[in-house]
């Protein structure tokens, strides 16, 4: 399978990446009622036999349980797996050492000694600046304990800084993890997706199925449960607006045996430098999510696709 390198420099990784928010998470996805650590452990398996061993966490999600559950998968396999996690800069973490607190904690639930990528989650400052925020990742990148830096939710100027920081350290930005999909493309407006090209970052791109808008799963009849019943976007109106994108992915997928939603991680894998984060919280939509790869849309298709949503530039 073909690999992406994270940033200029990092480890070479699969082109698409199993988000694991559901993994222990009741709040938003109700782990526990309709799934489990069976299912997101089946889901973790499939991705492997797929080729895909690249896996997206972060310390807050299920309050550690998904760090926790991904460690024990990772014991039960001699396949070799890459983790990026994160780093929430929560109001009372203020100094440097608070930054290798919490990746201590991370590697001990996650059970390893090394991740590939360690991202901080939010942009926030509050007490701890950017400064020391980005030198003290940039120490643990010398200790060894993390190969890359990256960021989440930066803006572009955000990146820029904590570009020129890590860089006196001589220490390359990564990544910038930040929602993208044909449903949601505001990134590019905002030049997120140029700058990152101008400074050698790769993009993560969460939701880039729009929470399972772009699977092609949901209509009027049949609604998500837990939170998503009450985005508007699920709704009969949110629907309605999609259905010229639906039905072209449709057709797409017929034409290459492909679903809606593999058309859609393609996509965004045409975009270059961009690396999908779909979740997983079975072994089928694990398969479903590998299915995005090993193929591509032509050039005509692509841009297609752009011109047809450039309504969700905004």
């Amino acid at each position: 399978m073909t690999k992406i390198t994270l940033g200029q420099n990092g480890p070479a990784v699969t082109p698409l990446c199993i988000g694991t928010w559901a993994w222990g998470d009741k709040l938003f996805w109700n782990y526990g009622s309709n799934y489990g650590a069976t299912e997101v452990e089946e889901a973790f398996k499939a991705s492997l036999d797929a080729g895909v061993n690249f896996f997206d966490t972060a310390e807050v999600y299920g309050n550690g349980l998904s760090e926790e559950l991904l460690g024990e998968f990772m014991k039960k396999t001699s396949q070799p797996v890459q983790i990026a996690t994160k780093y929430g800069p929560m109001p009372l973490r203020i100094t440097a050492k608070s930054v290798t607190d919490a990746l201590t904690a991370s590697l001990k639930r996650l059970q390893v000694e090394q991740i590939a990528l360690y991202q901080v989650h939010w942009p926030y400052s509050f007490l701890m600046n950017q400064e020391t925020l980005m030198n003290a990742l940039a120490d643990e990148v010398k200790k060894g304990r993390i190969q890359t830096v990256g960021v989440s939710n930066y803006t572009a100027e955000q990146m820029r800084l904590a570009h020129k920081i890590l860089a006196r350290q001589g220490v390359p930005l990564a990544t910038n993890q930040v929602r993208y999909s044909l449903l949601s493309r505001q990134v590019e407006k905002q030049k997120i997706v140029d700058t990152a090209r101008e400074l050698g970052v790769t993009i993560l791109a969460y939701s880039p199925l729009a929470q399972g808008l772009l699977t092609g799963k949901y209509s009027a009849q049949e609604q998500p449960v837990g939170a998503r019943k009450f985005d508007s976007r699920f709704s009969k109106t949110g629907l309605e607006k999609i259905a010229l994108v639906m039905s072209t992915l449709r057709k797409l997928g017929k034409k290459y045996d492909r679903t809606q939603g593999q058309v859609a991680l393609n996509w965004l894998i045409a975009q270059g430098g961009v690396i999908p984060i779909p979740g997983a919280k079975t072994a089928k939509q694990a398969l479903e999510n590998a299915g995005a790869l090993g193929w591509n849309l032509s050039e005509d298709e692509v841009n297609q696709l752009e011109l047809m949503t450039r309504p969700w530039l905004e």
